[in-house]
């Protein structure tokens, strides 16, 4: 039964990423936060028609409240008078408010919040069965699957307009693309998957399941159709790394599967080609290729054809340690020679001065 932990992990990694990629490129990754906020308008709504705190309306209509959600950021942000991250900033809170005051003010003696109905916790999910075919499975796995095919399908078919309204909608407009059926359509997905998610796994673990694969694999890639498998790829992995991990050290699955997914991002943020890493390896070398240009190009000057090892350290302000560490490399490509404690340029010194002057486009 433990293995169906793993598999409703996966099939919601891989469902979430998936729409994740795009949520990133349109720089609305925090989207799905704000709907795990907003749906529990949803929830007390529906529960003052039912009466019924275990009614499934109340998931339907948390459901139709994120679908909404994401439709009023769109139209506040189409205003221009306020940037969308803002946008989202005052939908969510505005919402969430609303909630909160009928809960307190008609609801006041019901336990009703979000852990109530949507905070759903992965190691419980094979509990909730449902017969398919005279197989039993978790409700979770089948209703996630449904919605990774749906979410699928939903690529397949738009992915040359997807990928075009999320680089240049203005473009994919004067194309004749409907931006507005591609835009609704993406984020009515990612409301119902966000909500089937957060019944399954939590809400903490679904918007780490939207936002980070997709991160990760976009610092990595910046072609669309390579950046959606990496994130499928990311999604699976930190699944399947938190799981194995949260049971062998008896930790919580969705607090070890978030916390993996960070590793997996800060390993790929550091040490990416174009990562922190490689960018400060990449200065300090050009530092150093900077600086013993710098004392061949002062070595070639006529007044400072031979200098002693005080006149360099002198001149650049260089430490002993610093000097040795230039000098030493410069003699052993044979730039300078040494000569009565003296330094000069070699002939092939000469010609790197030469070429490096043309390089920078410095006076001779």
């Amino acid at each position: 039964m433990m293995i169906e932990v793993l598999f409703v992990l996966i099939v919601t990694a891989m469902a979430t990423s998936l729409l994740g990629v795009f949520l990133v490129l349109r720089g609305m990754a925090m989207v799905t936060d704000a709907i795990s906020h907003t749906i529990l308008l949803g929830i007390v709504l529906a529960f003052f028609i039912t009466n019924d705190i275990r009614s499934p309306w109340l998931i339907i209509a948390a459901s139709l409240v994120g679908v909404l959600t994401v439709y009023i950021i769109e139209l506040v942000s189409q205003t221009r008078l306020i940037r969308q991250d803002a946008a989202i900033g005052f939908v969510f809170t505005a919402l969430f408010a609303i909630a909160i005051i009928l809960v307190s003010k008609y609801a006041g003696d019901v336990h009703l919040d979000l852990d109530v109905v949507l905070m759903g916790e992965v190691i419980f999910a094979p509990f909730n069965r449902i017969e398919i075919f005279g197989l039993s499975i978790p409700n979770a796995l089948w209703q996630l699957s449904i919605i990774l095919l749906i979410n699928i399908t939903f690529v397949l078919l738009f992915y040359k307009e997807l990928k075009i309204t999320s680089f240049d909608p203005k473009f994919a407009y004067i194309a004749g693309f409907s931006v507005a059926f591609i835009h609704y359509a993406l984020m009515t997905l990612v409301s119902v998957t966000a909500v089937a998610a957060f019944d399954a796994v939590g809400s903490i673990l679904v918007i780490n399941f939207f936002v980070a694969p997709a991160l990760t694999a976009y610092l990595l890639v910046k072609r669309m159709g390579t950046m959606i498998m990496l994130a499928l790829f990311f999604g699976v992995l930190n699944s399947v790394a938190g799981y194995y991990t949260s049971f062998y050290f008896d930790l919580s699955v969705a607090g070890t599967t978030a916390f993996i997914a960070l590793i997996t991002f800060m390993i790929v943020f550091l040490f990416n080609p174009n990562g922190w890493v490689s960018n400060r390896v990449q200065k300090a070398r050009q530092k150093k290729q900077f600086n013993r240009a710098m004392i061949l190009m002062l070595l070639n000057e006529q007044s400072h054809e031979s200098l002693t090892q005080e006149e360099i350290m002198t001149h650049f302000n260089l430490t002993p340690k610093r000097f040795n560490r230039h000098i030493d490399h410069l003699l052993v490509n044979e730039y300078i020679e040494k000569h009565n404690e003296k330094y000069r340029l070699t002939r092939r010194g000469v010609e790197f001065t030469h070429y490096t002057r043309i390089k920078y486009e410095l006076p001779a």
